[in-house]
């Protein structure tokens, strides 16, 4: 008898199970585990009041990302707090055997970015971090889950995580975008379509002609948005695109341990046939470019705010809207319609999601960087 197909997150969940809880959680073991400066610092004292070491630290990563002053390269740095939590992080990874990604290393970054850029982030595999926007290696073909910082401290002591199974919800994009139209128009418009709570309890698996033409930075934009609109992870099956990406990363596999990995990479994705718990369809050449403040408020160059709440709520909202949109670049639409359109003033910059203010995204709207010399901005 033939195996039942099944998703890529089914696969991965299925291979990184380790038993079934007393509360029907799953405890997951997590292979990979990212941490910064914000959320590991109580983490690592939990882990010192326990007398407990880091249970795995060949499998934990650590770069500072979140406080590092952009305009100061030299410590100490004027904010105290800021160095304070730089001199933390160093001496918990120097104490519990944790590689870091220090400033004068090189590799240093985002959070989201460092694991893709030296190969840590694979395909098939589970990752974890302290920040809500993990979600971001799910363009790898990786289930990435955000959490708290009593999580962190259970990931540093025993590489698991106790988790209750989500459903997958398939979100395929089909077609060529329209000119103007990038990456975060895509996912801030799915955001607009389910909600920002639409995808509470599930992962989203993005997937058709859209996604496959995509760039992993494009993937990555995505992904990383996935949490706004209240899904736990989104992810993309890993292809060639993937593959070529990886390849002759730091920590990528080499030789005939490269083929190998790209073999097994292959077999997490998603089977032909395999069930989900919804499907959505969207044609790409609808899709506009999205003007937003926060996803909950975003609407399409020359379309409509919409409200689906009571009158009163509907007025309350609208104004909290309106407000949300004067802001610098954006023309103050006028008061009292429900379904007010809006227009964006063609020099005001936007900048992308968390991971992706760098020079991917800025050459993408024709940008230089260090050329940027839009008056009043």
């Amino acid at each position: 008898m033939s195996a039942q197909p099944k998703s890529l997150f089914e696969k991965v969940w299925d291979a990184h199970a380790v038993r079934t809880l007393a509360n029907g959680q799953t405890q997951l073991l997590i292979g990979t585990h990212l941490i910064h400066e914000v959320t590991s610092p109580q983490a690592f004292g939990m882990l010192r009041d326990l007398g407990l070491k880091v249970a795995f630290p060949h499998r934990t990563f650590a770069t500072v990302d979140h406080i590092v002053p952009t305009n100061e390269l030299v410590e100490p740095y004027k904010d105290s707090l800021a160095q304070a939590m730089m001199d933390e992080l160093r001496k918990n990874c120097a104490q519990f055997g944790v590689t870091f990604f220090d400033r004068a290393s090189g590799k240093q970054g985002i959070v989201h970015i460092v694991g893709p850029e030296q190969g840590i982030t694979q395909p098939g595999t589970t990752i974890a971090c302290g920040d809500s926007h993990t979600s971001t290696h799910g363009a790898f073909g990786a289930i990435a889950f955000g959490i708290g910082t009593s999580q962190v401290r259970d990931v540093l002591a025993t590489q698991t995580m106790a988790l209750g199974a989500l459903k997958v919800r398939r979100i395929e994009v089909n077609g060529k975008l329209r000119a103007g139209v990038y990456a975060k128009d895509v996912i801030l418009h799915i955001i607009r379509l389910l909600g920002v709570n639409g995808g509470t309890g599930f992962a989203y698996e993005y997937a058709g002609s859209t996604f496959d033409g995509f760039s992993m930075e494009e993937r990555m934009t995505v992904c990383n948005m996935s949490i706004e609109g209240g899904a736990r992870v989104g992810y993309v099956n890993p292809d060639e695109t993937t593959f070529a990406y990886l390849k002759g990363r730091p920590y990528s596999p080499t030789g005939d341990a490269w083929d190998a990995a790209v073999a097994r990479w292959k077999s997490f994705a998603s089977d032909p046939g395999c069930r989900y718990d919804d499907v959505v369809r969207i044609d790409a050449a609808d899709r506009r470019s999205t003007l937003r403040k926060a996803p909950a408020s975003s609407a399409s160059e020359g379309g409509a705010i919409h409200s689906r709440h009571s009158t009163a709520r509907r007025r309350k909202s609208a104004a909290g809207r309106v407000r949300s949109l004067h802001m610098p670049g954006i023309y103050p639409p006028p008061p009292g319609n429900r379904n007010t359109q809006i227009r964006q003033h063609p020099d005001a910059p936007a900048s992308g999601p968390c991971w992706q203010a760098g020079a991917w995204s800025l050459g993408r709207r024709g940008l230089q960087p260090g050329r940027l010399t839009v008056p009043g901005t």
